[in-house]
């Protein structure tokens, strides 16, 4: 499908209105949870391990409620070509602001933390109404380049600016003197030439990317973990901010790759059904050093 194929049917679907929308979400919820089974053994296999305290009948809720939420992350992904100003604000409410804000006073970039829990994609289009410095989103290139560079197109349409994870530090040393945002979603699975450090992670040995504590002692700037927690209302989001790591400087080797990661995994336990579990993100085991 051509660049411009994709453009227009996202555009096309994007301006249907949230209610046809969130009605499309759940007739995708019977077909990809009750039909075709999308993805059922690596959602019920990441469960079981993540969480081997609870009782199979619990597995199997968290899993229900994992997938009746998932259709909507696509629906409002879609949203995202065509959704306005007004709308984000309106439906994303920010929380600690002054956690970002106080930052920027004392002249600080900001190592901004998230993960794939919620509806982070929309955390991107909020994020661009909260100042004008720059804001940079650190992302994994797609191996489908077409779409990759349409959906980006969408991601920046209010002034973000993706950085492929490999050209993070050319971008960074660029603004060291100056205040900025930059997020990372640091709950990937990493290739093994990207990271060769394992933590314990929702109860399984993880590969981790350790790039966000590598720029923050670099740049000695504070780590901020960016949160969205779903209202009770369907579609409507708080977007939460919360000061990790005052000053880099003051932590051993990889202590901060482990606050952030405990930090995530706190959020995941407290609310587990909306966290992306379709990801296979133990597929990378360590491997004998030479």
């Amino acid at each position: 499908m051509s660049k411009s194929i994709l453009r227009y049917t996202f555009w096309s679907l994007s301006k249907l209105p949230f209610g046809l929308l969130y009605l499309l979400s759940d007739v995708l919820y019977v077909l990809i949870y009750h039909v075709f089974g999308y993805r059922k053994k690596i959602v019920f296999k990441n469960l079981r391990n993540s969480f081997p305290e609870k009782k199979e009948e619990e597995i199997q809720l968290i899993a229900k409620k994992f997938y009746k939420k998932f259709p909507d992350l696509i629906v409002e992904a879609i949203k995202m070509a065509s959704i306005t100003e007004q709308e984000v604000i309106d439906r994303v409410e920010l929380i600690n602001t002054e956690e970002v804000y106080r930052h920027f006073d004392s002249g600080k970039g900001i190592i901004c933390v998230t993960s794939h829990y919620s509806n982070w994609e929309w955390g991107i289009h909020r994020l661009s109404f909260m100042t004008d410095f720059p804001r940079l989103v650190i992302y994994k290139p797609l191996n489908n380049k077409d779409f990759d560079d349409v959906y980006n197109g969408i991601r920046t349409r209010f002034g973000a600016t993706m950085v492929p994870m490999k050209q993070i530090l050319r971008h960074i040393v660029r603004l060291r003197n100056s205040p900025y945002f930059s997020v990372f979603v640091a709950d990937q699975t990493p290739v093994y030439q990207d990271s060769d450090y394992y933590l314990t992670f929702l109860n399984q040995d993880s590969l981790v990317y350790t790039g966000p504590e590598r720029i923050a002692k670099m740049t000695n700037n504070p780590i901020v973990f960016c949160e969205i927690i779903p209202k009770e209302k369907r579609g409507y989001y708080y977007s939460k901010f919360t000061t990790l790591v005052e000053d880099p400087s003051a932590y051993e080797p990889f202590e901060i790759t482990h606050i952030h990661n405990k930090y995530t995994e706190e959020l995941i336990r407290r609310k587990p059904e909306y966290w992306l579990w379709t990801h296979n993100r133990w597929k990378r085991q360590r491997r004998e050093k030479a």
